[in-house]
């Protein structure tokens, strides 16, 4: 019995102090609201070859009370409900607490891609309105890992996408 006895201290203080830890974790695991982003622009890059390139400027929006900062970024860009842009930055940033930053992606367009929308406004439809895109991606890194955002609405796509040559 006296080994039982010289061991159960022990027992009990490890427990509390795994009690402590997780109740610690969990405290710090605060409800975090999403990210608001919008895309502000789109302008030419030189491409290569078929290839087109643009920047896409994105206002992202903290509702947060603490600062969200990045170390990079991945997006999709559908348009019309198809693909049609891919791409990745490596910027660092911070979007600060209830604030807003712009960040600008370069990004990569299909030629495929390009041939759809040049066959949509041959088939009629018009883009003087603006184009429905789907915006899907994340900024990576900070404290409290990764944030994933999505974005819907209607883009007025440069000249260069606009008139088919």
């Amino acid at each position: 019995m006296p080994n039982a006895a010289r061991r159960n201290p022990l027992h009990w203080l490890s427990c509390l102090l795994l009690c402590v830890l997780t109740l610690a974790g969990c405290a710090s695991l605060t409800h975090r609201e999403p990210v608001r982003i919008n895309v502000v622009g789109l302008e030419p890059l030189a491409g290569q070859g078929m290839e087109m390139r643009f920047t896409l400027k994105l206002r992202v929006q903290n509702p947060n009370d603490a600062a969200i900062d990045f170390d990079g970024l991945a997006l999709e860009l559908d348009l019309d409900g198809k693909a049609f842009a891919t791409g990745v930055s490596d910027q660092r940033g911070t979007v600060p607490r209830f604030g807003e930053t712009v960040v600008s992606v370069p990004v990569s367009v299909s030629t495929s891609a390009v041939l759809r929308q040049a066959l949509g406004m041959i088939e009629g439809r018009s883009m003087t309105d603006g184009v429905p895109y789907t915006l899907r991606g994340r900024l990576a890194g900070g404290v409290l890992g990764s944030v994933r955002f999505s974005d819907e609405g209607r883009l007025n796509l440069p000249d260069r996408l606009r008139a088919p040559r």
